[in-house]
């Protein structure tokens, strides 16, 4: 048995498609699907944070409902995402139960990863399941999604959920072990690539010309998850599922191709924030909040003496000092209105100055970034 590649990871999105789970008839196998469940609980027993993306749905739902998915309407293919949607829940349940681990359906669109505001709601939602220590099953919302944006297979989707709760690593397991520089199933002398340091154009050349069996994601889908999710500091792994305990039979030696981050999701999210040029306003913040903030913490509305401009939860904004002086930028947590309200307000006084529950912190820690030196304007 050789090192695991999933060891030392804290976060890991495990996406599993659709020709795994289903069969030719459109029947799920229950017993693969127990075997990949003994594995997350390994992973989860051992103090890691899963996340699953599964597809499935709509195969499901189409044997159940008779729908003919290659001559199918889309209204057609919704209705049997609906339908197996349940049915896809309650075998990941079961297979999850078995281990006393508790599962939460989210079904999300494009837009909830897209959209700021919609983005830290999603984000908001899945930290409080890992927190409860939930394995989160997540699928595209088809039935309300359509086909013109489409992630595809369910590739792109996971990439955005690693990119959303900052995973450590994102594991795409389909019919195919790995990215090889040709398609091996046209080229006897297809070379297996064993890892990936950049996702650049020839990447991204040979992901096109090389094709998977079935799904609906082929090679090129899974490559430019593997952009956005190495892009935002998360490692990603391609790997066959077609095994039995297929997380376990990668530290015994099975085939996959590595894709490596550049940096960690922390960094490239601080990155990010730190490079905005469009500000949408700024908050100026007393010395102790100063302090607070160089030492780690997040920014407390008590700490707040002003706020300017007009900004939505979600937006950029800069943190200032009273003499004008930029210490910072984060993601604020209310729009200029309500954050107007809680100048110098405490906490736990929130929800009375507001009318409703919002949350604890102006900015959190993990959304903003402090400048140690420079004055940035």
């Amino acid at each position: 048995m050789t090192e695991s590649p999933l060891g030392g990871y804290d976060r890991l999105v495990i996406k599993v498609g659709s020709s795994l789970l289903i069969d030719d008839s459109g029947r799920l196998d229950g017993d693969w699907l127990a075997t990949l469940a003994d594995d997350i609980a390994s992973l989860h027993a051992a103090g890691s944070d899963v996340l699953v993306v599964s597809s499935g749905s709509i195969a499901l739902g189409a044997a159940a409902l008779g729908v003919q998915r290659r001559r199918a309407r889309l209204a057609e293919l919704q209705a049997a995402a609906a339908a197996g949607q349940v049915k896809l829940v309650d075998a990941w349940e079961a297979a999850l139960g078995r281990h006393d681990l508790a599962t939460a359906q989210v079904l999300l669109t494009p837009d909830d990863t897209e959209d700021r505001r919609r983005f830290l709601n999603a984000r908001g939602t899945l930290a409080e399941l890992l927190k409860r220590r939930v394995v989160p099953v997540i699928n595209e919302n088809d039935t309300v999604s359509t086909d013109e944006i489409r992630y595809g297979d369910n590739d792109r989707l996971a990439a955005r959920v690693a990119q959303l709760v900052m995973a450590d690593v994102l594991v795409l397991l389909s019919d195919v072990d790995g990215l090889y520089d040709a398609d091996p199933r046209a080229a006897a002398d297809a070379r297996h690539i064993p890892e990936v340091s950049a996702v650049d154009e020839r990447i991204l050349a040979i992901a096109g010309e090389t094709r998977t069996a079935t799904g609906s994601g082929g090679m090129a889908t899974k490559v430019q998850a593997a952009r956005i999710a190495t892009h935002a500091g998360c490692s990603t792994i391609v790997a066959s599922g077609a095994a039995a305990h297929p997380l376990d039979a990668l530290s015994d030696g099975a085939r996959y191709t590595r894709f490596r981050a550049d940096g960690t999701p922390a960094s490239r999210r601080k990155q990010w924030i730190a490079g905005s040029l469009k500000l949408a306003g700024s908050v100026c913040v007393d010395d102790g909040a100063a302090r607070a903030l160089r030492d780690g913490s997040s920014l407390l509305p008590v700490g707040v003496l002003s706020v300017d401009g007009s900004f939505d939860r979600g937006d950029v904004v800069s943190i200032r000092l009273a003499g004008g002086r930029e210490i910072g930028r984060g993601l604020v947590e209310y729009a200029s209105g309500d954050a107007e309200k809680l100048i110098g307000v405490r906490s736990e006084e929130i929800e009375s100055q507001l009318g409703y529950r919002g949350r604890p912190v102006l900015i959190h820690r993990d959304e903003l970034v402090v400048f140690e030196h420079e004055q940035r304007n």
